[in-house]
C-alpha cells in the first residue's frame, strides 16, 4: 500500500498563524502537526508516501520532510494548483497511486492509537473501501455517514442540513484503486469542490463492499486554535518524565519533557508540560498542558494550557496567560516597571484575537 497524505490547504480557519506557515507544520507538543501523521504511516508498514502540496505552502512542506527530518520514507511531492476537493486531491495523484491500494491521510488530524490495525485489517480483508468514523455532536459540519447492521456503509451525505446519523467522516480514508474510475465521473458539489463522499458514495452505488471503523480512543481535527490547544492537550497527556540530570534541583513536577540546552533558574514547572531545546525560563511558572518552543523565553511571566511557538518571547506579564496561541518569534512584552498600564500598545497580524 501507499500513502498519500493531503497537506494543502490555506488554513484560513488559524488565520494570522497560517499567513507565514503551513497549518500542517503548527506544533503540537513541539512537533509539527504532520509528523505525527507521517510517523502513523510508517508504524503501518507504509514507507512509500505521496504528499499534496499547495503552490502557497509547497516548498514549506518540501523542506520540513526533507534527508534532515530523518523519515526512513521516500516522497513524493505533487501539486494540486488550487482546492478543489478532496476526491480532487486523489485525481491529482494518480499517476503515483497507480494501481495501488492506499490510504489517504489528511495532515493536519491527530488520532490516538494510530491506523496500523487498521491498514492490516485492509490488505487482509475483501472490502473495497474503509472509511474511519467517530460520534459528534454536531454532524452539520462533516461528511456524515449511514450503516447497515453489518457495519457496511450505505449512504454519505456532505454537511447535511439535516443529519441522518452522527457518525462524521474522520480523515482517513483507505481504497482499492477502483476509486479512480469513480473520480473521473463526479461532477463539482454545490461548493464547486469534487467531494470524496461523492466519491465513496459511487462505489456503493455500483454494489462494491464499502466498510466502516469506528475511532477507538480520540480524534482532532487541528482546523482551529480551540483545537490546537485541546490537541497539545491530549498529546501531553501521554508523555512520560524526561528531565536531564542537570536539572534535578529545579522544581519540576509531574510529567516533564526537558531537552538539552534549556536555562531554568528560580521557576516552577507543573505537568504535562514539554520544554524545548534552548528554552529560558526565568522567574518564570509553565502549568499543566504546556509546550515551550526551542529559544523560546518565560521571564518573569506565568503561562498554562498553551503552545508557544520557538523563538516567542514572554516579558514581564501582570497576569498570567491561559488557553493562548503565540507565534513564532512573538514577542509579549509587561514593560516590567511594576505599574498597571492605562494604553496598551500592541502590534498584531491580521485577524489576530487578543483577550485581556
Amino acid at each position: 500500500m501507499k500513502g498519500l497524505i493531503l497537506s494543502g490547504g490555506k488554513g484560513t480557519r488559524l488565520r494570522p498563524l497560517t499567513f507565514t506557515r503551513a497549518k500542517q507544520l503548527i506544533p503540537i507538543a513541539n512537533k509539527p502537526n504532520l509528523f505525527y501523521v507521517v510517523e502513523d504511516l510508517l508504524r503501518s508498514g507504509i514507507r512509500e508516501i505521496g504528499v499534496i502540496i499547495s503552490p502557497e505552502t509547497g516548498a514549506e512542506i518540501r523542506q520540513a520532510l526533507g534527508p534532515q527530518s530523518g523519515f526512513d520514507a521516500s516522497f513524493t511531492f505533487i501539486t494540486q494548483d488550487e482546492p478543489r476537493g478532496l476526491a480532487h486531491a486523489v485525481k491529482t495523484a494518480r499517476g503515483f497511486l497507480g494501481q495501488d491500494a492506499f490510504v489517504m491521510y489528511l495532515g493536519d488530524n491527530l488520532l490516538s492509537g494510530g491506523i496500523a490495525r487498521l491498514v492490516e485489517d485492509f490488505r487482509s480483508g475483501q472490502s473495497d473501501a474503509n472509511v474511519l468514523l467517530t460520534a459528534v455532536d454536531d454532524p452539520r459540519q462533516f461528511g456524515v455517514a449511514v450503516l447497515d447492521e453489518q457495519g457496511r456503509v450505505t449512504r454519505l451525505v456532505e454537511k447535511p442540513k439535516e443529519p441522518p446519523s452522527n457518525l462524521a467522516l474522520v480523515g482517513v480514508y483507505l481504497f482499492k484503486s477502483v476509486i479512480h474510475d469513480v473520480i473521473e465521473t463526479l461532477k463539482p458539489s454545490w461548493r464547486n469542490e469534487y467531494e470524496i463522499t461523492d466519491a465513496i458514495q459511487g462505489l456503493i452505488d455500483r454494489g462494491l463492499n464499502v466498510r466502516s471503523t469506528r475511532v477507538h480512543g480520540w480524534w482532532k481535527d487541528t482546523g482551529k486554535p480551540e483545537d490546537l490547544l485541546d490537541a497539545n492537550r491530549l498529546i501531553l497527556s501521554q508523555v512520560r518524565r524526561q528531565v536531564p540530570s542537570e536539572y534535578e534541583k529545579a522544581d519540576i513536577a509531574g510529567e516533564v519533557v526537558v531537552e538539552e540546552g534549556v536555562n531554568i533558574s528560580n521557576s516552577l514547572i507543573r505537568g504535562p508540560a514539554h520544554i524545548a531545546r534552548g528554552a529560558v525560563l526565568q522567574d518564570a511558572y509553565v502549568g499543566p498542558y504546556t509546550s515551550i518552543g526551542p529559544e523560546a523565553q518565560v521571564i518573569h511571566s506565568e503561562v498554562e494550557y498553551s503552545i508557544v511557538f520557538g523563538e516567542a518571547k514572554l516579558l514581564h506579564l501582570p497576569c498570567r496567560l491561559d488557553a493562548s496561541v503565540i507565534g513564532q518569534g512573538v514577542v509579549v512584552d509587561g514593560c516590567g516597571d511594576g505599574r498597571r498600564k492605562h494604553t496598551l500598545q500592541l502590534v498584531l497580524g491580521d485577524h489576530s484575537q487578543v483577550k485581556i
